[in-house]
């Protein structure tokens, strides 16, 4: 038998590699990473966890083993919402939270961009900003409740600042650390090419830090819900966080719990649409 006649033979792992290499045969791992991006499989897997937490729920309060002026059952408080809402008091309080968020959300954002882009992008702005701004950050939220009150009374201009302040300094502290640390390389191209200033930013700068200010904005989002409820202190007659201090003052536990599970799920819809805006802008951007 001559050499060409035989056959050489190829370990099984080695010809997966072959296979690989040649686009037959894919990663076990990289599939599993696909089937986990399906959004079906990401929402019941993320349904997953709530689910049990229901479950558990139920049996605690349903077998006695929490009493029910500390935990009321799931009916109840689901019970308590539908009272609300047949009455028109539960939409009127998310609607007006829901306003107050999103506006103090707006607000809070394009002043951290902008400030975010004069620290991030210039040593003297850095400098001059940088110190007082870290202080500023320093301050409790109810902290600015009383003089909030004095400034601008109890009207619903002092709710939206409260909650643009807290808007303000995740989006500021993000981006800002994302423009000082853009690649100097990719800066120095583009320079070569006789970009300056906006046309610079526009077309170097801002791809790059895109994910950071969606990070950024998905946790001043986060931050805005914080706030509603400090700002809905505020001598406020209406919205989820006068709801929830309301109940307290009442007693009524399954009210407050029906506002942090109202609370919780406006808060994760909300983030939802960011979601979806990021991947737009990563398509579009990066």
């Amino acid at each position: 038998m001559s050499d060409l006649d035989q056959r050489v033979t190829v370990p099984a792992d080695s010809r997966d590699a072959l296979d690989f290499a040649k686009g037959e045969l894919r990663r076990p791992d990289a599939a599993a990473r696909r089937m986990w991006d399906r959004p079906v499989v990401r929402i019941v897997a993320g349904l997953l966890l709530p689910a049990i937490i229901l479950i558990v729920w139920q049996v605690v309060t349903t077998n006695g083993l929490v009493p029910p002026y500390r935990l009321p059952t799931p009916a109840s408080v689901f019970q308590a919402g539908v009272e609300l809402a047949e009455n028109g008091q539960l939409w009127t309080h998310i609607a007006i939270s829901v306003q107050r968020v999103l506006l103090g959300f707006a607000i809070g954002s394009i002043i951290g961009l902008a400030a975010a882009g004069v620290v991030g992008l210039s040593r003297l702005g850095d400098v001059l900003l940088s110190p007082t701004l870290a202080a500023v950050r320093a301050v409790p939220s109810l902290a600015w409740v009383p003089l909030l009150i004095l400034w601008m009374q109890i009207g619903e201009e002092s709710k939206v600042t409260l909650i643009a302040i807290g808007a303000f300094f995740p989006v500021y502290t993000t981006v800002a650390s994302a423009l000082r640390h853009v690649d100097p390389h990719l800066v120095e191209a583009g320079r070569s090419f006789s970009l300056r200033g906006w046309s610079l930013f526009r077309i170097v700068q801002l791809p790059a830090v895109v994910p950071s200010v969606i990070s950024g904005l998905r946790l001043a989002l986060a931050q805005a819900w914080l706030f509603l409820v400090a700002a809905e202190l505020i001598a406020s007659s209406m919205g989820l966080g006068f709801l929830l201090t309301d109940s307290q003052n009442s007693g009524r536990v399954d009210r407050i719990l029906l506002s942090i599970v109202l609370l919780a799920l406006l808060g994760t819809l909300t983030n939802g649409v960011l979601v979806l805006v990021e991947k737009y802008l990563l398509r579009r951007w990066v």
